[in-house]
């Protein structure tokens, strides 16, 4: 544990990253620089991935929080994250990262949405990004941090930008007047649904100060 101050944050020394999603991990590795630890991608540590079978952001969250606990005996942080679309009926939601089937990419998950949508107007393109992100001290945490964030915008007729990752180049951004391929990770980092949900768990540590595994 690092030792700081009072008026510090206290974080673990290390922090698997329970994702498999190398660009979520990267972007996530970014957002998470202001936290004083390391933090390990799973796969550094030969972990596989965990079974999503749960029926919610949440329930698959903690899934994979406590499976990267149980395999590297260090606490560990993971989030489940993807876009509902209302004309959709919340679809893919939890099925964003494999909305076209397996195996998955962003290309033809992004096709599929189109399609879906072929024909629709701008005002029943309205979607959101969700996400939730979870904290656990150990495998048996019986409280672990769950921390969430929304990220409102619309879908687009066709993908514009080359920057982010699934959805991106298809959400519209309205506080930046662009897609979210278009914007910066700094842009990003401010107003996404990721963005968001890392704030609140740095802001727990902050009152937890003394955060261990």
């Amino acid at each position: 544990m690092h030792s700081t101050t009072d008026s510090q944050i206290t974080y673990p020394e290390k922090i698997v990253l329970a994702s498999g999603n190398k660009k979520k991990v990267n972007e996530l590795q970014q957002m998470l620089q202001a936290f004083d630890c390391q933090i390990i991608p799973q796969r550094e540590l030969s972990i596989d991935d965990a079974i999503e079978d749960g029926l919610s952001f949440v329930e698959n969250a903690i899934k994979k929080a406590r499976h990267a606990c149980q395999k590297s005996g260090l606490p560990a942080i993971a989030d489940d994250s993807g876009i509902e679309v209302d004309a959709l009926n919340g679809q893919p939601g939890i099925y964003s990262a494999r909305f076209a089937g397996t195996p998955s990419s962003d290309s033809a998950n992004n096709q599929k949405l189109l399609e879906a949508l072929h024909g629709k107007p701008r005002q029943l393109r309205s979607a959101r990004y969700r996400c939730v992100i979870v904290y656990m001290r150990h495998e048996f945490d019986p409280m672990p941090f769950i921390a969430s964030g929304t990220w409102e915008g619309r879908i687009l007729e066709k993908p514009i930008g080359d920057g982010g990752f699934g959805y991106d180049p298809l959400f519209f951004c309205a506080q930046w007047g662009k897609s979210a391929a278009e914007i910066t990770p700094e842009q990003k980092q401010q107003v996404s649904h990721r963005g968001q949900a890392l704030k609140q768990l740095q802001q727990w540590f902050q009152s937890q100060h003394n955060v261990s595994c």
